[in-house]
């Protein structure tokens, strides 16, 4: 349901298919630079969503899309 002002909390929150889709951090070997997403289980094609710049940028992907697990990390 919209409001007509103001936020609603649960469009602040995504969701994804973890029978699908498996949360990943790309991370670069000669940049550093990291990347989450998430990763087809089928085909392992990445999908990029945010770019990380520190752990409250690790914790924001995690409440944004209710993970609670550990995140893959792949070179």
């Amino acid at each position: 349901m919209k409001r007509l002002f103001g936020r609603n909390k649960q469009a602040n929150t995504k969701s994804y298919d973890p029978e699908v889709m498996i949360p990943a951090i790309r991370c670069s070997i000669c940049t550093g630079e990291q990347v989450a997403g998430f990763r087809d289980r089928v085909t392992g094609e990445f999908h990029e969503l945010y770019v990380i710049r520190n752990e409250a940028d690790i914790d924001a992907f995690r409440r944004k899309y209710g993970i609670d697990g550990p995140i893959e990390k792949f070179y």
